[in-house]
């Protein structure tokens, strides 16, 4: 009866795969940072470098989870004239799920085991862009702005997660460093700010009074390119000259957080943590552009991975927070209000953001209390992800609240 629900719809088995791959691949990297960087124990040889692993795990196997339980969802609503194949998001979860725990199992039984475990999740990251395409092509729906500029960076997406796996096959470890700048700017934040570009302003509207929608349609475009050209100079290895594409995308995110109502979002929980979300995508712009102007002129205003830091965990996983929580219950058949508990868990995240940029600036100042900040923000994220974990996976196993179907 379980797994019989938890195949029933698609946000279902795909919030439910992310949240236990988040919490598998977490507790690796805490315990490999308390080797390495806390001095607790021999932290292990790993067949490849632990942070190439860290970063492939969580840009291309838990981050995925989310998106595709998300828009195997929303998509076929934004098009109206499709549907999903239970077949397809089944089979795209459970290889997805199999091979990250195959990856995560290759770093005590080899490399070997690790790029079987790679192989299957591509190929589950695979089966799911075959249906988001599959939606595109057979729909008729002229209006498919969002779905197509989504599916042209799942794609990119795909591609750079094979740089990875080329790099496990014996490749040039240089794919493995390409595959994160591309995976970062030409497929996450893309596909994020789609997203947020897309519903943001439309769940704001069904809670805050007498509410305008502001989605100018040449912002999607003109921030997609510039995210994309964030990514070329970052590959080309320009980095003094990242500011000429993070400060106009600065100025235009910072101009649709205001539209889109930050001063008034406060008027529900729920919709706080989408907008206070946003801020996380401004904080790493910001870092950003002061960090290439630092380079440019032989200064460092902003430290190493500070900006990284901001857009991962300040954006990337307090917007997955905020929207798999909306997305849950609304599906589940439950109230759209945001308890004490997702409240708090939503605010350590946050925490865990600001920790992890104040290790960076520790570091950059010779200070010894850097590793402390960085196992500090480590425990907060995994802390608050367990518990948020915790609150929302029974829903995914069990019947809507309200007796409906899905």
């Amino acid at each position: 009866m379980a797994l019989r629900m938890l195949a029933a719809a698609p946000h279902r088995v795909m919030f439910a795969g992310g949240m236990l791959t988040g919490l598998a691949s977490m507790l690796w990297w805490l315990a490999d940072l308390g080797g390495r960087y806390l001095g607790w124990y021999q932290s292990p040889a790993w067949p490849v470098p632990a942070g190439w692993v860290h970063a492939h795990l969580f840009l291309f196997c838990f981050f995925p989870f989310f998106m595709f339980g998300f828009l195997l969802t929303a998509m076929p609503n934004w098009l109206g004239d499709v549907s999903v194949k239970r077949g397809a998001y089944v089979a795209a979860g459970v290889a997805q799920f199999a091979g990250a725990m195959v990856l995560l199992g290759g770093l005590w039984l080899g490399r070997g085991i690790m790029l079987a475990g790679a192989l299957l999740q591509l190929a589950g990251f695979g089966i799911g862009i075959a249906e988001l395409v599959r939606f595109n092509a057979a729909s008729r729906n002229a209006d498919n702005l969002y779905p197509r500029f989504i599916v042209f960076s799942m794609l990119a997406g795909w591609v750079a997660a094979s740089g990875f796996v080329a790099s496990l096959a014996g490749a040039d470890p240089a794919l493995a460093a390409a595959s994160r700048s591309i995976g970062l700017w030409c497929f996450l934040v893309p596909v994020f700010f789609s997203v947020t570009h897309r519903m943001l302003p439309f769940f704001s509207s069904r809670v805050i009074p007498d509410y305008v929608i502001a989605r100018p349609r040449w912002s999607l475009p003109a921030l997609i390119g510039l995210f994309w050209l964030h990514g070329a100079i970052d590959l080309a290895g320009l980095a003094d000259w990242l500011w000429l594409a993070d400060l106009p995308a600065l100025f235009i995110v910072g101009y649709l957080s205001l539209a889109w109502g930050l001063g008034r979002c406060f008027e529900a929980r729920l919709l706080a943590v989408l907008h206070l979300s946003l801020l996380g995508l401004l904080v790493a712009l910001l870092l950003s552009t002061l960090q290439s102007i630092g380079h440019l002129s032989r200064g460092e205003f902003v430290p190493g991975a500070a900006p990284l830091h901001a857009l991962t965990v300040g954006y990337f996983s307090a917007m997955t927070l905020a929207m798999v929580s909306r997305v849950s219950l609304g599906h589940s058949g439950r109230a759209l209000f945001a308890d004490t508990l997702t409240w708090s868990c939503f605010i350590g995240v946050l925490a865990a953001a600001v920790m992890r940029v104040i290790a960076e600036f520790s570091a950059a100042a010779g200070s010894g209390a850097a590793p402390v900040f960085t196992a500090i923000a480590g425990l907060l994220w995994l802390a608050s992800f367990a518990v948020w974990a915790i609150r929302f996976l029974p829903m995914y196993f069990t019947a809507r609240a309200d007796g409906k179907p899905g």
